[in-house]
């Protein structure tokens, strides 16, 4: 384990950068690890010699998800800005952001690989958004799974808090290819599609077809945000099935 939480690492002489969450098993969307990749972002963006973001994990699990004592009453409202800021940086990336999953790739975890362009997944990954299971909601996945999967298909994820196997996300089109390696995936794509492009032209592309994506992320989110901290945050049961999954115990719903 490395002091990091995050591993950054120049690959294809310096046109692909690797993001690598490096907290096994769980690797915790917390804090730490936002802070880690807000700077890995900041830093990276402005390098125009780029032709694509890796972002993929240490370990068996992809992410398990952000930190539950982190989304208690009174850290939530810092803790969720800095994670829509990191949503927003991932949204808004100027070169592809190709996402490489295995395992485990849940709540917070999934939300920065919907905020990516393309996601590869290995064939035993499961993704999914369970934080209803807690008596509360996904904030950048309410608005991104809609984007992504058109309405029903989002609702069924973000309603049940069901898992969705590798090869349902591909149906879906959250996959983009399913893989026994999907970094070797995702680096095979940046060499057959990427690698001979231009760095300044794949730029552009990048901001053309994202300007109304990024704009209705932003517009939402903000949105989303606000009911989550002003409505969810003073129900009972959005503090009950928080403190439930902490002490290890069935929640107790009161149904307020």
């Amino acid at each position: 384990m490395t002091n990091s939480p995050l591993q950054v690492s120049p690959l294809r002489d310096g046109r692909v950068l690797c993001l690598r969450l490096a907290r096994p098993k769980a690797n915790i969307i917390d804090g730490a690890m936002i802070g880690a990749l807000r700077d890995g972002l900041e830093n990276a963006a402005g390098n125009h010699r780029l032709k694509a973001l890796l972002l993929c994990a240490e370990g068996p699990h992809f992410s398990f998800g952000a930190s539950v004592e982190e989304h208690l009453p009174d850290q939530c409202a810092a803790m969720l800005g800095n994670l829509h800021q990191l949503v927003l940086q991932l949204v808004r990336f100027p070169v592809p952001v190709l996402v490489a999953v295995q395992g485990q790739c849940l709540g917070a975890g999934l939300e920065l690989a919907l905020s990516g362009h393309l996601l590869f997944a290995a064939e035993g990954a499961q993704l999914g958004q369970p934080e209803i299971k807690l008596g509360v909601f996904a904030p950048a996945a309410s608005c991104l799974l809609p984007l992504r999967t058109g309405q029903m298909p989002a609702e069924d994820i973000l309603l049940s808090g069901r898992s969705l196997s590798a090869a349902e996300g591909y149906r879906l089109g959250l996959v983009a290819a399913i893989s026994g390696n999907p970094e070797v995936a995702a680096l095979d794509y940046y060499d057959s599609h990427l690698a001979q492009l231009s760095a300044s032209s794949l730029r552009l592309a990048v901001r053309a077809a994202r300007t109304g994506f990024s704009a209705q992320v932003q517009e939402r989110l903000a949105a989303i945000e606000t009911l989550y901290l002003q409505d969810l945050m003073r129900t009972q049961d959005a503090t009950e099935g928080l403190m439930a999954f902490i002490a290890k115990r069935p929640p107790e719903w009161k149904d307020q």
